[in-house]
């Protein structure tokens, strides 16, 4: 008896997890890291769906005892997951997909139910995870996550302006020929040595205040105090000699002089 009750618990798991062991990643939602980790496995980022609809807002989510499936109700749709059927239903439309049950939390394919939703998920290298942009967001997540924290990093305690400054640097550099084409790719850029102090100390990977946040997304909206200006130092860190010899000075905003 209690070799049979072994056996169909083990059956069961075995049906509602991915078919190889599944690491621990993180994922973001419009710069917002989610407070549970995902999961990946063969190459698919798994999240709990509950975590991700209460991040994205707007839904209520309840799990049938009947039809041994989670389901999601908004004010205009309706998405169900059921590792049962291999599911997930929206709006009366089914998608194949491996759904599972770990620690008491429905886990689904990120990128299906992110373009269900009509958002997108990409994988981010320097987050070593997923990125999540919602249908409704303004910016990209990849950029308003990165950008955030290096303005928050160089900035933190400076005006408004000076830090959309910082983050008018950042994107004057992904428009120039002389660094890379991204903003990720320009903060941790290492060809001519590390660009950003807080790359070397990892304060970039610090949680950004609200007010970099709000810079991040004057900046990507087109807003610019500094113009062209390619090159920032603060004195008070930094002799800046390269810059000062090298670059034509701009102008100064709180504790940094801008260089073009």
């Amino acid at each position: 008896m209690k070799r049979t009750l072994l056996c169909g618990l083990l059956a069961a798991a075995l049906l509602s997890m991915p078919a190889r062991a599944a690491r621990a990643v993180p994922v973001q939602v419009d710069g917002t890291l989610l407070e549970k980790r995902g999961t990946l496995s063969d190459g698919v980022t798994y999240v709990p769906l509950r975590t991700l609809l209460d991040t994205l807002g707007g839904w209520e989510l309840s799990w049938d005892a009947q039809t041994k499936e989670a389901v999601a109700l908004s004010s205009s749709a309706r998405l169900t997951a059921s590792p049962e059927k291999g599911a997930v239903t929206f709006n009366g439309a089914e998608y194949p997909a491996t759904v599972y049950v770990e620690g008491g939390r429905t886990y689904v394919p990120l990128r299906l139910v992110c373009n269900i939703l009509g958002g997108s998920a990409v994988w981010d290298p320097w987050l070593g995870g997923a990125a999540v942009t919602s249908a409704e967001a303004e910016h990209d997540a990849v950029e308003l996550y990165w950008l955030s924290r290096i303005i928050s990093a160089e900035s933190q305690g400076e005006p408004l302006t000076g830090q959309v400054a910082v983050g008018s640097v950042v994107q004057n550099r992904v428009a120039s020929r002389e660094f890379p084409d991204t903003i990720p790719a320009v903060i941790f850029d290492k060809a001519d040595g590390v660009q950003f102090e807080p790359v070397s100390n990892g304060t970039v990977y610090a949680v950004p205040t609200a007010q970099s946040v709000e810079a991040a997304r004057r900046a990507l909206s087109g807003e610019n105090p500094v113009g062209a200006a390619l090159y920032f130092y603060a004195p008070a860190l930094s002799q800046g000699l390269w810059i000062n010899a090298n670059r034509t000075y701009l102008t100064t905003i709180g504790c940094h002089r801008f260089y073009l």
